[in-house]
């Protein structure tokens, strides 16, 4: 009876045995995760509104190449992962930047390098990142809305300030003939209504432009004609880039106002200007923008958009003229 029962045991006793050596086997046969890359976020630079740089250094790569690192980040997740929003920035060890894109404005971010070897992904530290706001206010608190163009940061309004930074004032020149005679700073508004300032902001002559007590806000200056430049190439040349520039409609341009896309978000409004002799002209059909940037003694550079075209002129004005103002983040 009991050689029976022994007998009857055996074959149970066989299926254990194969199932642990298969067992073993199998442990031998998967080696075990080696070390993950130890890396560090080493910080931030250039930002802006929608985007911004981060840097990175891979200090060790675990023994085995790293096939993969870059940048991740969460406005919610205080401890992102590759699973949220990500950039990659090529392989390897050693130091690493990426530009991280498609930001919120005003709006904070936790970010950390992260890199990938063969046994897995390893991260550094998590930083927080906080992008600029998406207003500016000027010396006479007046808030303006500002928008990312490539690489630059630009007002998507005009100037409306009566004052310097530095809080000194600017006259508001009613009479044409002062205007005319007229060879400091001064400001207007167009055909010296209030209605119309409030919408298209201030005129102002090119001598409170050159003045080294700054019209911008604190941060923030009026553009060269070689900035202008750079968000004429970016927009794709001359041709097109003023309707990418112009709000669309006629609300506040001229018809067929051609071309107006305002993709960029620039919202550009035709708020004409005021000449030399201190007549005004314009409103609807254009919108003129001083440039830092002199020609001679007695012109500046200045940008114009007009109702009728798509282009993106730039050519010189008299400086005792009236135009608006355009300013960019420092």
């Amino acid at each position: 009876m009991k050689l029976i029962n022994k007998l009857a045991l055996l074959p149970i006793l066989i299926s254990c045995l194969i199932l642990v050596f298969s067992c073993k086997k199998k442990s031998e046969d998967t080696p075990a995760a080696g070390p993950v890359p130890v890396l560090l976020t080493s910080g931030f630079s250039n930002i802006l509104l929608t985007t911004a740089k981060c840097t990175g250094n891979i200090t060790s790569d675990g023994g085995t190449f790293v096939v993969k690192r870059g940048f991740c980040w969460s406005h919610t997740n205080q401890n992102p992962n590759i699973q949220d929003d990500t950039v990659i920035a090529g392989n390897g060890a050693g130091v690493f930047s990426a530009t991280m894109t498609n930001l919120k404005g005003q709006s904070v971010f936790y970010v950390r390098a992260f890199a990938t070897n063969s046994n897995g992904t390893g991260y550094g530290s998590i930083l927080t990142l906080s992008t600029l706001d998406s207003t500016i206010s000027d010396i006479d608190n007046n808030n303006y809305r500002i928008v990312q163009i490539g690489t630059q940061v630009w007002m998507a309004e005009n100037l409306k300030t009566t004052k310097y930074s530095n809080g000194n004032p600017l006259p508001n020149v009613y009479d044409a003939t002062e205007w005319s005679q007229r060879t400091a700073g001064a400001y207007c508004e167009y055909d010296n209504s209030s209605a119309n300032a409030s919408v298209y902001g201030m005129l102002y002559n090119w001598y409170a432009v050159n003045d080294s007590r700054n019209i911008a806000p604190v941060g923030w200056h009026v553009p060269s004609h070689d900035e202008f430049t750079v968000l004429l190439t970016y927009l794709g040349g001359k041709d097109v880039a003023g309707g990418k520039l112009k709000e669309p409609g006629t609300t506040h341009w001229d018809s067929p106002n051609t071309g107006a896309t305002n993709e960029t978000g620039f919202t550009a409004l035709a708020g004409g200007y005021r000449s030399e002799t201190g007549s005004f002209g314009g409103k609807g059909g254009g919108t003129t923008c001083w440039l830092s940037t002199d020609y001679g003694s007695s012109n500046a550079w200045f940008m114009q958009l007009t109702y009728n075209n798509a282009m993106f002129l730039n050519s010189v004005l008299y400086i005792k003229a009236g135009a608006s103002l355009r300013c960019v983040r420092d």
